[in-house]
Formats: C-alpha cells, structure tokens, sequence
C-alpha cells in the first residue's frame, strides 16, 4: 500500500485531555486508574474514568446528541488543536471528499441504560431522553459528521476492542480508491453498565489495578477515551501509516485462538503491506482482552 501521512491527531482518556497529559504520564509511570465510582451499584473494581466528563456543554446546534460518549467526543475533538485542522481540511478538500470513520463498541447505550431506569409510569422515555439519535450505534459517527459539517461517507464501526484499529483500515481503502481527498478517523468509548457488569460476568474484571503480564494478574480494569486522527496522502509533518492487517478466525464468541492464529494472520498481512520484516520493529504496543474476536494490527 501507499503509506498515509498523520497530519494531525488528539488523545483524551484517564490521564488527561491532549498528547501532553497522555505522555507526561507515561514519563512519570503515573496510572489513570482509580477505584470504581461510577454509577448506582458500583462493580468493585478500579476504572480510568475521564474527569470533568459530565461538566461539558455541547454547542446548542449539537446538543441533540448530548451523552456521555458524545461529550467524551468534543473533548477529543477539540484536544491538540484537531478541531481547527479537521475544519482547515474540509474546506481545502470539500466537506464531501473528507471520509469519516470512527469506532466504537457502545456509542452511546448509556443514555439508553438512563432512559430504561427512568421509564414513565406509562412505559414512555423520560422528555429529555427521547432523541432517537443517542439510542443508536451510529451516534457517534453521526454527531462527529454534524460537529465538523462533513457531507461526504460517514462509517461507525463496532467490532468490540478492534473497532478503533480497523477505522485506519477502511480509510486507507477509500482513500487508494479515489473515494475520497482525506480521511478523519477516530474512536470513543465511555464507561457505562452494560460493558462494567458485562465483562463482571465474564470474570474477567479484576478488584484491584490490574497487573498486564503478572503471573499473578488477577483481571483487566475498564476504561474510557478518545482520539482521532487526520489521514492525508502526503503532508510535511506527522507519522506514517504504513500497513495494517486484518482477521477473523471466528474461534469463539469470547475467546481468541489458542494458538494466536488471528493475531498472526494480522500481522504477517500488516507486515506485507508495509514492506517491512521483524526486525524492522522496534516498538510494540499491546492491547486486547479475552473477549476479542476481531483481529487488527
């Protein structure tokens, strides 16, 4: 594949909001995590919550999608100055050769989780919450389009932990294909219950900070965040994306291959496309629990 410029990008999660937040606390080994304080009932477990979440006010043109997941998305929007380029972009290119595509698991099904727990005597959402646009899974995917004025494709993907890797996946399809000028891909999830007591029933949620690579690690901890990222053919700054690889071994609902097959099949597919080998590598960043599916590098 031809490689695609990185011209511009954000990070929000449990560290902070914006790059810097994000690599003063890999510096200083400093954890976003704290013990679980979010909702009703509280899984006893430690989470990355984001702070000053519920304190952001969407533009009045925008609050039709207000949520958590969705205000989670305006923090990342405009981290790290990408609302600005998102916005010099569409009008270099036109609003309608500006892909989007973002991912993520839950959109925004806390407002549904909300809307259920307040239900009127007369089984009817509470006023404030019948806005079906928050009740889908292209909530995200539709408010980001609405936020930047894009007219052009609009894809929300959902494929549980890989669905923020294989955005970069598709924009560089439609990208190769003449579809479109650039791309804005992206990836929000926020914490509610449905992923919390979830993955609790799984037994996969551990009561302390978890511990990757421990003998004697004991679960995963739940978090939040939001990035996007600008995709270009060609730009004077940024990194590259270089290749990618995709797979679905389709083993087990829950389980990957015990043998790591889909994860293999993805790498030696990124490794191909990128023109590289091994020994190339010099940095790798792990992510993936036990109930992935999907596999993407």
């Amino acid at each position: 594949m031809t490689p695609l410029r990185i011209t511009a990008h954000s990070v929000v999660s449990a560290v902070g909001v914006g790059r810097q937040a994000l690599c003063d606390a890999l510096r200083d080994g400093r954890s976003g995590l704290r013990p679980n304080d979010f909702g009703e009932s509280p899984v006893a477990t430690w989470i990355g919550r984001v702070s000053g979440v519920e304190d952001v006010r969407l533009p009045a043109h925008l609050r039709e999608w207000d949520c958590r997941n969705n205000r989670l998305a305006w923090l990342a929007l405009t981290a790290d100055g990408f609302l600005e380029r998102a916005v010099a972009v569409r009008d270099l290119y036109g609003a309608d050769r500006v892909a989007l595509v973002v991912g993520t698991s839950t959109s925004s099904i806390g407002a549904t989780e909300d809307a259920y727990r307040r239900l009127l005597p007369d089984g009817q959402y509470p006023e404030d919450l019948r806005r079906p646009i928050v009740h889908t899974p292209h909530s995200l995917g539709d408010f980001v389009r609405a936020a930047l004025k894009l007219e052009g494709i609009a894809v929300t993907v959902g494929t549980a932990c890989s669905s923020s890797a294989k955005v970069f996946a598709q924009a560089e399809r439609l990208l190769r294909l003449g579809l479109v000028d650039a791309a804005i891909v992206g990836g929000v999830d926020s914490l509610c219950g449905s992923v919390l007591f979830g993955f609790n029933s799984l037994e996969l949620v551990s009561p302390e900070p978890c511990r990757p690579f421990d003998i004697a690690r004991r679960g995963i901890n739940i978090g939040e965040a939001g990035g996007f990222a600008l995709l270009e053919r060609d730009g004077r700054n940024g990194p590259w994306l270089l290749g990618y690889g995709e797979s679905s071994d389709a083993y087990h609902m829950s389980s990957p291959h015990p043998q790591g097959l889909g994860a293999r099949l993805a790498i030696e597919a990124a490794f191909e496309r990128a023109g590289l080998t091994p020994d190339d590598v010099d940095y790798i960043n792990l992510h993936g629990t036990a109930s992935q599916k999907n596999d993407d590098v």
